[in-house]
């Protein structure tokens, strides 16, 4: 099965913590502090591989992991930075945060390489920490936490125009004759599971890129039979080229049968409506002039309106290929600007420390003011409070964080107490 999307969780490096040690050398009584700063952990970095063209690699491996910073060590050596992952995804892939299906990234265009996680800082080593006061400071700062998060990866062909329609109407005999894409063809419903791309070339002309996307159906844009796999590759198209088989020879209405596939174009992506929409009457070689006549005729008379027009084609013999291709050259050149690009939406580095959450609260009981949550008690536990520098340190991260802000705003006044984890703190602005 073609592998257009997959789901994983992919987790940045942490960075190395901070070194405690002292200067100690042969005849000094007394170093000062010489510990090391901690290793940047690595990035999870993705890039564009054009060799690629699936996304297999995610399908079987859920977990992908940067490595992390060294500790730092003594005589102020620095740790080793983590190595950064480096993710290939085939030109076209749309990365998601995986629960908003916000976007954090396009892999198309100018866009070949895109950190989506950065590895956390390395800590300070303790000779950042020396005052005239604090001399032989015993703490040092831990390396920043990792980032872990998941993600959805969903691949969207590159292509400036899609064949769409229903199964078995001719779109893969239509591309494996203009192009040099060689799909499977045979009689009978979804021989195509996955997009197939090749190169119009044309004399005097501007060529395109075309993709076969694989037969739709009724209900597709509500997830019927394989809609959202085979939906998804249209979003990027220029042209739209509907082929629809104008013979019947499933016993189906040609013009019905376009009336349902733009509903569920639409239904699925709303600006489907603004693309501009060729119609591709096939196996027109199976009818009496006067039946193609018939046919065409309805054709033109329910669809050529505004930009759109009517092509009777015979993919199996070529007949009006070329009138098609060389009007759709023009509709490309005329939008060739208008290519679905998605925005980033989701910043990870925010959405992620977000979630590292604390509460400011009142303790009527004990007539406390009293602080919690993971981002206050991991900085309680590198930080030295007996300290002038980490107090200080201590009153900074309080007011950075909006802490102070809440205090105040649920009433707190001078001289009221403040508890976080066993300390307390008499409160003065």
């Amino acid at each position: 099965m073609f592998a257009d999307h997959a789901e994983v969780t992919i987790k940045s490096g942490k960075g190395g913590d901070g070194h405690v040690s002292f200067h100690r050398e042969k005849y000094v009584a007394a170093g000062g502090p010489d510990g090391g700063d901690g290793g940047k952990g690595g990035d999870v970095i993705f890039e564009v591989d054009k060799g690629m063209s699936t996304l297999q690699n995610f399908r079987y491996k859920r977990k992908f992991v940067a490595e992390s910073g060294q500790e730092g060590g003594g005589n102020r050596r620095h740790g080793k930075s983590g190595k950064n992952l480096v993710l290939k995804v085939p030109e076209g892939t749309v990365i998601f945060e995986a629960n908003t299906r916000k976007v954090i990234t396009d892999m198309s265009g100018d866009n070949t390489r895109f950190t989506v996680l950065f590895g956390g800082k390395g800590g300070k080593g303790n000779w950042h920490f020396a005052t005239p006061t604090m001399q032989i400071p015993q703490y040092a700062e831990p390396g920043q936490d990792a980032i872990e998060l998941q993600i959805a990866l969903e691949l969207k062909c590159i292509a400036d125009v899609g064949l769409v329609g229903y199964p078995n109407v001719g779109k893969s005999t239509l591309i494996s004759r203009v192009t040099n894409a060689r799909p499977k063809i045979a009689d009978y419903h979804f021989t195509t599971l996955e997009p197939n791309l090749g190169v119009v070339d044309l004399d005097d002309a501007e060529g395109f890129i075309m993709a076969d996307i694989p037969g739709l159906i009724e209900g597709a844009s509500g997830g019927a039979g394989l809609g959202h796999d085979f939906l998804r590759h249209i979003e990027r198209t220029k042209v739209l080229i509907h082929v629809v088989d104008g013979a019947s020879v499933e016993g189906r209405d040609p013009v019905e049968d376009i009336a349902r596939i733009d509903h569920e174009l639409v239904s699925y992506n709303a600006d489907m409506s603004k693309r501009p929409q060729v119609i591709a009457a096939n196996k027109l070689d199976l009818l009496s002039a006067g039946d193609r006549e018939t046919v065409i005729k309805r054709l033109r008379e329910e669809y050529e309106h505004g930009d759109t027009r009517v092509f009777p084609i015979s993919a199996a013999t070529g007949e009006g290929l070329k009138e098609l291709l060389y009007h759709v050259s023009g509709l490309v050149a005329l939008h060739k600007d208008e290519g679905a690009r998605f925005e980033q939406e989701y910043f990870p580095e925010t959405h992620v420390a977000a979630k590292e959450p604390y509460t400011v609260g009142y303790d009527s009981k004990n007539k406390e003011y009293v602080i919690e949550g993971p981002r206050i008690e991991k900085m309680l536990g590198y930080t030295n409070l007996n300290s002038e520098k980490g107090f200080l340190f201590f009153q900074k991260f309080i007011k950075d964080n909006g802490i102070d802000a809440e205090l105040k705003e649920l009433g707190i006044q001078d001289g009221d107490t403040v508890r976080m984890y066993g300390h307390f703190f008499e409160y003065f602005t």
